[in-house]
């Protein structure tokens, strides 16, 4: 397969399965976080409410676009991600999945609603550390800081904004909806009035797509980083790329750049700038003769990947920078060239997504009850109203849909779990929740990232010993 030996392809082949588990497990693991306001307020049957669920799912990784996988694949630099060992490379992908799938499991089994999203970047982020330690490899930026930061910083703010505005929407529901019975706790067995099931229909639906849209891009971004690491002659660049045009926006972007007054610069845009020109440069000399991605051959890939990177990265810190005297027509040039080039680099075959889609959906299907009990009956003393259901589902929709639009990645359980809490108190205040339980979610969520982070960690250095 691919030219790989057979042990090789072995490995690929597990790591391929393990990242599909994972976004299996991630599919029931989050059901909860849709389903639970359907099931509880007797809106849907359980097994309609997760069928339907799987199938929005599915259609949002499918109609999701692929800013929130670039933004999970570049959170590694290349450095770590390619390595001339391509058994390194499967070290990488075993700890971070292994790690990622062993803390969603075991929360999920505890019925403990736990984000996805940090499992994920905690595990990235431990490979990175530990990436740092190995002999020969002191003094080198293992961790992309800068989206780690950008990521960290969504996904601290998701809850308590999922907690605000959760307290906002159900004022402005009680301003609005006089009628009493939305803000009452369901009846067991009998079904609201169609009006209200309607409501919860939409907002079930809403989380379900934009959770596909946001986590299962997280998905496709692993599977090409399994690809790009075991397979980079195959995976590293777009063959479907036009070559011609990233060659002609890459020499545009660099005669923007070095028509640019040096003088104000500080030392990072210095470094920003030289780096456009140098690998500008080695990308030109590169790919001067050539018109076509598949005239490559496998080892310039990676090293056309990087320039893109280099070249693509430099650029956009230049363009946001006080220090740089650009015209707001030439920003808005810098940018297109910028995009242009990244169709290079910035790609995901159909299967991949088409993969992660049914992985997600069909994890969807099962697995759902242990969480949806946590969500429906143990945050708030008292069970879920329509009303609470409602306000948590829409504020957690529009909280994911804005975070995929941006390119950030952020936790559907941290939005919705937050949300219910947060609709908790604007009924009868702190008071309303059980202490036992929010302290138990809020410690997972701070053990999340220390405890991936070490246990990736520790895994990749174990498998770099022994692969």
């Amino acid at each position: 397969m691919f030219g790989l030996d057979t042990t090789l392809t072995v490995f690929l082949i597990l790591c391929l399965l393990l990242a599909c588990f994972f976004e299996f497990i991630n599919g029931f693991h989050d059901t909860a976080n849709a389903v639970a306001t359907v099931i509880y307020t007797n809106s849907l049957k359980p097994t309609i409410a997760v069928v339907y669920s799987g199938v929005l799912n599915f259609a949002g990784v499918m109609l999701g676009g692929i800013t929130v996988a670039m933004g999970i694949l570049n959170l590694l630099p290349m450095e770590v991600l390619i390595d001339t060992n391509p058994y390194h490379s499967v070290a990488m992908i075993l700890a971070l999945m292994l790690s990622s799938i062993f803390w969603n499991f075991g929360t999920w089994y505890y019925g403990i609603p736990s984000s996805s999203s940090h499992t994920i970047i905690g595990s990235i982020i431990g490979i990175g550390l530990a990436f740092y330690f190995l002999p020969g490899n002191w003094g080198l930026n293992a961790v992309n800081w800068d989206k780690a930061k950008e990521t960290g910083l969504a996904l601290l703010i998701s809850p308590l904004l999922g907690f605000s505005l959760a307290i906002v929407v159900m004022f402005i529901f009680k301003r609005l909806i006089k009628n009493e019975i939305i803000y009452k706790e369901p009846i067991v067995g009998k079904v609201p009035p169609l009006w209200i099931r309607i409501l919860l229909w939409c907002t079930c639906g809403m989380v379900s797509f934009f959770h596909g849209q946001n986590d299962g891009q997280k998905g496709v971004g692993i599977l090409m980083m399994i690809l790009i690491a075991i397979l980079p002659g195959q995976f590293a660049l777009n063959k479907e790329a036009n070559l011609q045009e990233s060659k002609i926006a890459i020499e545009q972007l660099d005669k923007l750049i070095s028509r640019t007054d040096t003088t104000k610069f500080g030392l990072a845009e210095l470094t920003y700038f030289h780096d456009i020109q140098n690998y500008a440069t080695h990308f030109r000399n590169t790919t001067n003769p050539l018109t076509h991605v598949d005239t490559l051959n496998a080892a310039l890939r990676f090293q056309l990947r990087k320039d893109v990177i280099k070249i693509t990265k430099s650029a956009e810190k230049l363009n946001k920078s006080e220090n740089v005297s650009l015209s707001l027509h030439d920003k808005k040039e810098l940018s297109a060239h910028i995009k242009t080039a990244k169709n290079l680099i910035e790609y995901v075959p159909s299967w991949v997504v088409l993969t992660i889609s049914l992985c997600l959906g069909l994890g969807t299907m099962f697995g759902w009850k242990r969480v949806v009990k946590t969500i429906g009956e143990k945050i708030g003393k008292q069970h879920m109203s329509y009303a609470q259901g409602a306000s948590a589902e829409i504020v957690a929709s529009i909280g994911i849909s804005l975070a995929s639009f941006r390119g950030s990645p952020v936790s559907t359980t941290h939005m919705l779990s937050s949300g219910i809490a947060g609709s908790m108190v604007a009924k009868k205040g702190l008071k309303n929740l059980q202490k036992g339980t929010i302290k138990t979610i809020v410690l997972t969520w701070l053990l999340t990232l220390p405890v991936t982070i070490v246990l990736s960690g520790s895994l990749f250095l174990m498998f770099r010993a022994l692969l």
